[in-house]
């Protein structure tokens, strides 16, 4: 269980391990603080504390313990997001809590719809939320997209892509998650109001010609102490 891909998106040639630190806890500083970072980073500290509750098979998982990735990760997704949108989202989180659901846990849940197909119908459908045939739909042309960002975005940095999660769900075994199956866990789990925000943040980036891939994986990367995914892509 993870919530980051395996890619080596931290520069080990400049610091150690506090540099990795102190790079993903930039928004700590007062002189950095803006309304988007400051969202991100209280939707990022909310979901670390529900992903503390997640239950693991076999125990605890090791990503659990692992926060200053998990933020690198997390917080790179939420930087490429509108505020409305953040806002949005993090309703989503305190509706969840007030509610007793725990959106990672979820998540996590809705992915094994691929992964473990016989687990989920018996043990875990009956509990989750159910989403009509409109916003299934929706999801999917959402994820078409941005399934073919990733493959793009793996075309222009092989070395990155090759060391990311696999991309689509045929390729899905148990322990082996695609970046296609975890999107489709994830808007799952989104309130109906945070999907259309989403969905309308997709449609304008297409139309604008950007790739959320490379948008959060450059930032992860800069997060990471690399000046930019050529350097990344060539320290791989």
């Amino acid at each position: 269980m993870s919530d980051t891909n395996t890619a080596n998106t931290t520069n080990t040639t400049n610091e150690s391990a506090d540099h990795v630190l102190t790079a993903t806890l930039w928004y700590d500083e007062q002189h950095d603080i803006n309304e988007q970072a400051h969202r991100a980073e209280l939707i990022v500290r909310h979901e670390w504390n529900q992903f503390q509750e997640v239950n693991n098979e076999g125990g605890r998982a090791n990503c659990q313990g692992d926060w200053p990735t998990f933020h690198q990760m997390r917080i790179s997704q939420f930087l490429t997001w509108r505020i409305d949108l953040l806002d949005s989202y993090a309703q989503d989180l305190d509706d969840a809590d007030a509610a007793g659901r725990n959106l990672l846990t979820e998540k996590y849940a809705r992915m094994m719809e691929s992964t473990e197909p016989e687990r989920y119908h018996r043990e875990l459908e009956p509990s989750m939320p159910k989403l009509d045939p409109e916003r299934l739909d929706a999801q999917e042309a959402v994820i078409r997209q941005q399934v073919q960002w990733a493959r793009e975005f793996r075309e222009r940095y092989p070395k990155l892509g090759e060391a990311m999660r696999v991309l689509t769900t045929d390729q899905d075994e148990i322990g082996v998650t695609s970046f296609e199956t975890y999107l489709r866990g994830e808007l799952g789990t989104y309130s109906d109001r945070t999907f259309h925000k989403y969905a309308l943040m997709i449609i304008d980036l297409r139309n604008a010609g950007v790739n959320i891939t490379e948008q959060t994986i450059a930032t992860t990367v800069i997060l990471g102490g690399f000046s930019g995914l050529d350097e990344a892509e060539a320290a791989q």
